[in-house]
């Protein structure tokens, strides 16, 4: 069964082009025909069966975080159809729900709350979150006293313990020190091995190979190519197809 599903794709967004004059700004709200804008995507189709895992590569500019973001429902496209099935657990901007202000308890409960959990949900897995976290001796302090790496911690591990069909990941795999690393790794190939559906972006190609089967290579908003995930990386990266 298909997922996720992406019919002639296509997504723009407006240059801000500086400074300018209020005449000139008034000038640009009436002729909207004349603006300049940016295509990220540019009639892209794919599908995502079920239970796969899938890397999107390309260089920075590509289209790779507006391709998940339209995934996620941050953004419609302006053009084609973009189909998910399923609740999906984006792995985005880790910590960008959270408050300073508040506590690192408060904060759980607040993002699990946008990310589409009921108290109930949340109240039987908190235990859970801040036990993955490895944070608890500061669960009851302020966001604002916490390093990065344990804001990033936090949040990972309460956008893992929602549940999803979907988990999409955009350049978070370096969350906390190396043994918190792992443990993430550990429950993302627990994710895979229960039929969920993953979907990666990253640099790190080497840790790609290890996540995903398939891969998508965008280059300028456009699929260059989409096949198996060795495939891809080493037409990406320029080498030759290595024959059977």
């Amino acid at each position: 069964m298909s997922v996720i599903t992406f019919q002639n794709v296509t997504k723009s967004f407006r240059r801000h082009v500086g400074q300018m004059l209020l005449r000139n700004h008034l000038t640009r709200l009436l002729n909207r025909d004349g603006e300049k804008r940016f295509f990220a995507l540019k009639h892209v189709s794919f599908t995502v069966e079920e239970g796969e895992s899938v890397a999107v590569i390309g260089s920075n500019g590509a289209g790779k975080s507006t391709l998940l973001g339209l995934m996620a429902g941050l953004s419609q496209p302006d053009e084609g159809v973009v189909t998910v099935n399923g609740q999906v657990a984006p792995l985005l901007e880790l910590g960008s729900g959270f408050h300073p202000d508040l506590t690192g308890r408060e904060n759980v409960k607040l993002n699990a709350a946008l990310l589409g959990r009921s108290r109930k949900q949340t109240y039987a897995a908190f235990d859970s979150i801040v036990e993955f976290s490895g944070i608890a001796d500061f669960i009851d302090e302020p966001l604002r006293t916490y390093s990065t790496g344990m804001v990033m911690r936090l949040a990972f591990s309460v956008a893992i313990h929602t549940d999803p069909e979907v988990i999409l990941i955009d350049e978070v795999l370096a969350v906390g020190d190396a043994t918190f690393q792992a443990k993430c790794f550990d429950r993302l190939y627990q994710f895979r091995k229960a039929g969920k559906t993953l979907v990666c972006v990253s640099h790190a190609t080497p840790t790609l190979k290890q996540l995903c089967d398939r891969a998508l290579w965008l280059d300028h908003g456009e699929l260059i190519m989409s096949g198996v995930m060795t495939d891809v990386a080493d037409a990406y990266a320029g080498r030759p197809a290595t024959t059977a």
